[in-house]
């Protein structure tokens, strides 16, 4: 009978919408919550474990079940729990994918800042603890049969996926409790903390100078299409606005130094501009989060009042296509080469002496190939005072900009991060970009 049930619900996998998990999109689901009704990959199976007065899982193929748990799977399903728990799921929000968390299994390392050249200065949360101890998330115990097969295999192969360190896992957890847990695109009321078109409330943001975080007064305010922060809360002045037209907001916890790390974007005399912030609580900056797309969403919909939301909700928010060292010489190339840590935000290419710096050393801006921007394998022949032996050479109508890279698969992934912009067309309005590069004293 036990192998009957089980052969059952592995045939449940088959019907439409089964097949990938209801949480994320992942393929072939192995997992199950039997309260909810919903397959799930093992990602997402680890963060039901954490709410068990909702969401109580099993192993689709290792644990056994019972005749009721088989018929309440097959009386629901992921269409029916899409349909009652993400009925009005505003566009705006971000949803997850199992795109987010590709990359390999990994130990938690959210400490690996301190590489970077972060500094922290704060108090580790005991979140943040846990991952400096080597330690994953913790899963909650008790209450849903620990000792059954697919529990203990879930205790002991589920750790952190290195792609969690860019705030998937945030994501995806705080996208799992909103569903199940508070019930907030079931009951709209509830989503009043970032779809109000302002919100005001305190986050722990670095120092640009000394590299301290400390509580700042932040106000986001959709009327006035900006964000504030105030080095006081009751400074009558901000120490900077930030415009929604040109603001971006992605979690970096790595970088920062912190699970719930936030860097915002935006452009301060057309030139790039970083904030890095944090909260304690991972509800507050996710919320943040959304609350900061939802004002790019409605900006953008008065800006272009004939797009769709399929066509706005890309320009959102966005992370960066390619981060990490390379080593530049300068414009005559005949100074010595240096380390830089390098982002490349769409066609910006930024260069910073700290991973944490709040402004750029330099910009380069890369357009596509009919625009005269090429990207080439190597250095020329005579180039010296490189350290690192994997070059790369980006031709612009201008000039041409050496770099150097550590390793060959370094290499690799920078290169196929360049060519995905040149090869990309260019919009009319990233022409408008281009000329302010040109004649950028």
């Amino acid at each position: 009978m036990a192998k009957e049930r089980r052969r059952a619900v592995l045939e449940l996998l088959q019907r439409p919408g089964n097949a990938r998990c209801a949480d994320c999109g992942a393929p072939d689901p192995d997992w199950a919550s039997y309260t909810l009704g919903v397959f799930i990959c093992l990602s997402c199976s680890g963060i039901h474990r954490n709410i068990p007065q909702v969401s109580k899982v099993k192993s689709v193929r290792l644990d056994a079940w019972e005749e009721a748990q088989v018929e309440f799977m097959a009386s629901h399903g992921n269409d029916a729990a899409r349909d009652a728990y993400e009925s009005k799921v505003p566009p705006f929000y971000y949803r997850p994918t199992s795109s987010d968390c590709h990359q390999p299994l990994a130990s938690c390392d959210v400490g690996s800042a301190g590489s970077l050249g972060g500094t922290w200065r704060s108090p580790p949360s005991p979140q943040r603890a846990g991952c400096l101890a080597g330690r994953g998330p913790v899963l909650a115990s008790g209450g849903q049969g620990d000792e059954t097969p697919g529990a203990q295999l879930l205790q002991q192969k589920f750790t952190v996926p290195t792609s969690w360190r860019s705030g998937s896992r945030l994501l995806r957890e705080q996208w799992i409790r909103a569903k199940y847990e508070r019930l907030e695109f079931t009951h709209p009321e509830k989503q009043e903390p970032y779809s109000a078109g302002y919100r005001e409330g305190s986050l722990w943001k670095r120092g640009r100078d000394n590299g301290q975080f400390l509580s700042r007064k932040f106000v986001l305010t959709e009327r006035e299409g900006s964000l504030k922060y105030f080095n006081r809360n009751d400074a009558k002045e901000p120490k900077a606005v930030m415009k929604i037209e040109h603001l971006n907001a992605t979690f970096q916890p790595a970088k920062i130094g912190h699970p719930h790390g936030l860097q915002i974007t935006y452009l301060k005399d057309n030139s790039t501009r970083n904030i890095f912030v944090y909260h304690e609580d991972g509800k507050e900056i996710v919320d943040w989060f959304n609350a900061l797309r939802a004002a790019r969403f409605h900006y953008l919909q008065v800006a272009f009042p004939g797009a769709s939301d399929a066509d706005l909700v890309p320009k959102l928010s966005r992370n960066y296509l390619k981060e990490g060292y390379m080593e530049k010489t300068g414009p005559k190339q005949t100074e010595g080469f240096r380390k830089r840590w390098f982002t490349m935000d769409d066609r910006r290419l930024m260069y910073f002496k700290d991973p944490l710096d709040a402004f750029a050393r330099g910009e380069v801006f890369i357009g596509s190939r009919e625009s005269g921007y090429t990207v080439l394998d190597g250095l020329p022949p005579s180039t010296q005072g490189h350290h690192w032996p994997h070059g790369i050479t980006i031709v612009t109508p201008e000039r041409r900009f050496l770099l150097a890279c550590e390793t060959e698969s370094e290499q690799r992934a920078w290169m196929e991060a360049f060519r995905k912009v040149v090869d990309r067309p260019m919009l009319p309005q990233e022409y408008a970009v281009e000329a302010h590069f040109k004649h950028k004293p």
